[in-house]
C-alpha cells in the first residue's frame, strides 16, 4: 500500500488514547485477535480501547493469529454472525451473551433485475433483515462484545441514523446505557426508531462531520465506549461478516464482482479483507474478484478522488437524500481507493433522481424495498454497466444495507395509489383497472 499523509490527531484523540493505555485487558478473551496494528506504519499495540497510532497518527486495526478455522467449524455455529466468531475479536462465549445476534441475512438471486439490466448472474445481499434493519447491527454487535470485555457500561456513537438505531437497540438488549449523537435534520423514521429504545438521543445542529468531531471531543472526556471512535478497530471488523456470508452462501466461492455503498469506506475495505482472509485460510479458492464502490453525487469525495486519479480524498459538504452515506470526510476513503484500484474495480456516483429510480427498480423487480443507500448501489450498478466498467457476464453481488421504511420521504412524492375510486364495481370498471 502506498504511503499517504495521515490525518492530524486532535487533542481529544490524544486524551482518549492516553487514558485508554491504562486499561487492563485480558488478551485471551479476544479470540484470535493478538494486537492492534497501524495501517500506515505497522506499529503494534496491546489490545485495548484505542484507535490511533501514537507514532504517525494512522488508524489502527486488529491483527490476528487464526487457528483451527474450517468450513465445518463455521457451519456448526449459529445462524448469525457468531458462526464466524473464530475470525473476530470477540470472546468464545459471545453467542451465549445477551445480544441481538444479527447476520446470516439472505443472499437473494435477483433474476428479474438481472434480466432487465442485461446481467447473466446477479445477487442482492439483503441486510435489511437484521434486527434494526441495517448492516450496522453487525458492527455494533462486535463493538459491544469487545467493549464489554474492556469494562464499558455506557456505549455511544456518532451516526447518520442506522448506527444510532443499532447502538440504542443493542444497549437495550444488553441492559446498559446508550448515548447516541445524530444530525438534527435526520430522517424522521431513523430518529423515531432510535428514540423508541429509551436511550439518550442527542440531535446536533450540524451535519455528520460536525457530529463526529463533537463525539471525538466527548470521547476524550467521558469513560464511554464510542463504537466508531475508541472502539472503532473492533467495530469495523463486524463488516467482514458480510464478506464471509456472501462466500459461504455462494457455496464457498468468491463472486467475480461486488458493488458496495461507500460512506466512511470501511464496509468496502472490510469485505475485501474478509475475502483475503478466506483465501489465506484455504476456505475458498483464490479467484479474481473486482470491488466497486457507490456514492451519491451530492456526497462523493471518494468517487471524485478515484476519477481524478488522486490518492488523497478531498472533504466535501454533503447535500443528498442518501443521508446514511452523507459523510463528507470519510475516514477510510483512501483505503477504499486502494481496494478498488488493486482489484480492478471503480468508484462511481449517482444523482438523487437516479437514487430514487434505483430504489423503485429494485422494489419493482425483486420485491426488496431498499433505503436510499440501496438505491445508490442499484443505480451505480446500472451506471457501471452502461459505461462498460462492469462485466455483464460476470457473477455479481450488490449490497442492500438498509430498509426503505426508514427513508420513506425519498420515494413518497412519486409513489401513491394508481387510482382513487368510489366503492362500487362500476367505478372499478370505469377506471380501467381490470
Amino acid at each position: 500500500m502506498r504511503k499517504r499523509r495521515p490525518r492530524l490527531v486532535t487533542p481529544a484523540t490524544e486524551a482518549t488514547t492516553a487514558r485508554s493505555a491504562g486499561k487492563t485487558v485480558d488478551p485471551s478473551r479476544f479470540g484470535p485477535a493478538v494486537a492492534l496494528s497501524c495501517r500506515e506504519c505497522g506499529e503494534r499495540y496491546d489490545l485495548g480501547p484505542r484507535y490511533v497510532c501514537e507514532q504517525c497518527f494512522g488508524p489502527l486495526e486488529i491483527a490476528y493469529e487464526f487457528t483451527g478455522v474450517t468450513r465445518e467449524s463455521i457451519a456448526s455455529g449459529p445462524r448469525s454472525l457468531w458462526r464466524y466468531k473464530d475470525l473476530l475479536p470477540v470472546p468464545a462465549d459471545v453467542a451465549e451473551q445477551a445480544n441481538l445476534a444479527p447476520g446470516f441475512t439472505k443472499l437473494v438471486p435477483a433474476r428479474n433485475l438481472a434480466r432487465e439490466l442485461g446481467l447473466r448472474s446477479l445477487y442482492v445481499k439483503d441486510d435489511s433483515g437484521n434486527p434494526t434493519h441495517s448492516f450496522k447491527d453487525r458492527v455494533v454487535a462486535v463493538a459491544f462484545a469487545a467493549g464489554r470485555e474492556l469494562g464499558f457500561t455506557t456505549f455511544a456513537c456518532a451516526s447518520t441514523g442506522n448506527l444510532a438505531n443499532a447502538v440504542a437497540a443493542a444497549a437495550a438488549r444488553a441492559g446498559v446505557r446508550s448515548c447516541v449523537f445524530i444530525p438534527y435534520d435526520l430522517e424522521q423514521g431513523k430518529t423515531v426508531t432510535t428514540a423508541v429504545y429509551g436511550g439518550t438521543l442527542v440531535a446536533v445542529e450540524g451535519n455528520y462531520d460536525d457530529v463526529n468531531r463533537l463525539c471525538s471531543e466527548v470521547a476524550g472526556e467521558e469513560p464511554w465506549g464510542f463504537v466508531n471512535v475508541n472502539l472503532r478497530p473492533y467495530y469495523a471488523e463486524g463488516s467482514k461478516t458480510l464478506g464471509y456470508e456472501i462466500a459461504e452462501q455462494l457455496g464457498w466461492r468468491l463472486p467475480e464482482q461486488v458493488v458496495i455503498p461507500v460512506a466512511s469506506g470501511s464496509l468496502l475495505t472490510k469485505v475485501d479483507k474478509a475475502f483475503r482472509e478466506l483465501i489465506k485460510l484455504g476456505l475458498v479458492e483464490d479467484t479474481p474478484y473486482r470491488i466497486f464502490g457507490a456514492q451519491a453525487t451530492g456526497c462523493a469525495p471518494v468517487a471524485n478522488a478515484f476519477k481524478a486519479g488522486h490518492d488523497v480524498v478531498q472533504p466535501v459538504r454533503p447535500q443528498t437524500i442518501a443521508k446514511s452515506l452523507a459523510i463528507g470526510n470519510p475516514a477510510d476513503g483512501p483505503y477504499a481507493l486502494d481496494v478498488a484500484r488493486r482489484t480492478g474495480g471503480a468508484i462511481e456516483d449517482v444523482s438523487d433522481p437516479e437514487i430514487v429510480e434505483g430504489i423503485k427498480l429494485l422494489a419493482r423487480t425483486e420485491g426488496i424495498f431498499a433505503e436510499t443507500a440501496g438505491g445508490v448501489t442499484v443505480a451505480t450498478l446500472r451506471k457501471l454497466l452502461a459505461s462498460g466498467q462492469l462485466d455483464p457476464d460476470a457473477e455479481t453481488v450488490v449490497l442492500n444495507t438498509g430498509d426503505g421504511l426508514k427513508t420513506l420521504d425519498a420515494v413518497a412524492p412519486t409513489s401513491g395509489p394508481t387510482a382513487t375510486i368510489r366503492p362500487s364495481l362500476s367505478a372499478f370498471r370505469e377506471a380501467g383497472l381490470a
